[in-house]
């Protein structure tokens, strides 16, 4: 039987290019914001698009800090991509500024880079331990961003806790292209618009499931 995944519909757009991506490595999916499917799915994606306030204003409006929570808490698997990366983190200081979810230590900032927006193929470097990268360790993602998190997230995280495993890119300074952290994992590059390398990282994201 086919693994069942909820896509988070809170109002993001494109969210259908990963619908299609998820179906392509064999998951049944549900773009739903229905509370009984998000919570009992065998996985949550959450899409992001968009300016960090706004993703983090539409998802409170369809209970998501709470869906994702009570997810996690239950070690149920969570996949977070772009600006779906960024509100797992304390805060942005895009516009105003807008706190995230805190799920990881970390501020999301403007990249200081020459060329903004961050827009096409770029390399990652993800640790050995990695599930995500399995077999696409030395290929090239697709990104679109102007903010990112630039410290280590594992740097002040101390205790028995095993740390998160964060893979690095770099435009202009290095920034957090993806964290994996138990049930939750997140990439700041869209998978389903990664070609072949972005279907194999969402089938390693499927075997976990």
């Amino acid at each position: 039987m086919k693994k069942h995944v909820a896509v988070l519909n809170y109002g993001s757009g494109n969210v259908r290019s990963a619908v299609r991506a998820l179906e392509h490595v064999g998951l049944r999916v549900d773009l739903t914001a229905d509370v009984t499917t998000v919570l009992e799915a065998d996985g949550l994606v959450v899409p992001g698009v968009g300016a960090f306030a706004s993703v983090m204003h539409q998802l409170e409006s369809v209970q998501g800090p709470s869906l994702i929570d009570r997810r996690l808490i239950a070690n149920r698997p969570v996949l977070g991509i772009c600006v779906g990366l960024q509100v797992m983190f304390e805060r942005s200081t895009e516009h105003d500024g807008a706190e995230g979810l805190g799920q990881w230590p970390g501020e999301v900032i403007e990249l200081d880079a020459q060329t903004i927006p961050h827009m096409g193929w770029s390399e990652v470097r993800p640790p050995h331990a990695s599930t995500l990268f399995a077999g696409v360790e030395d290929q090239r993602f697709y990104f679109v961003h102007s903010y990112a998190v630039t410290n280590d997230p594992t740097a002040s995280m101390d205790g028995p806790l095993k740390k998160p495993l964060v893979t690095w890119a770099h435009h202009g300074v290095d920034f957090v292209a993806a964290v994996e952290n138990g049930p939750l994992s997140a990439t700041q590059f869209h998978p389903e618009k990664s070609g072949e390398a972005g279907l194999v990282l969402l089938e390693n994201w499927a075997h976990t499931l």
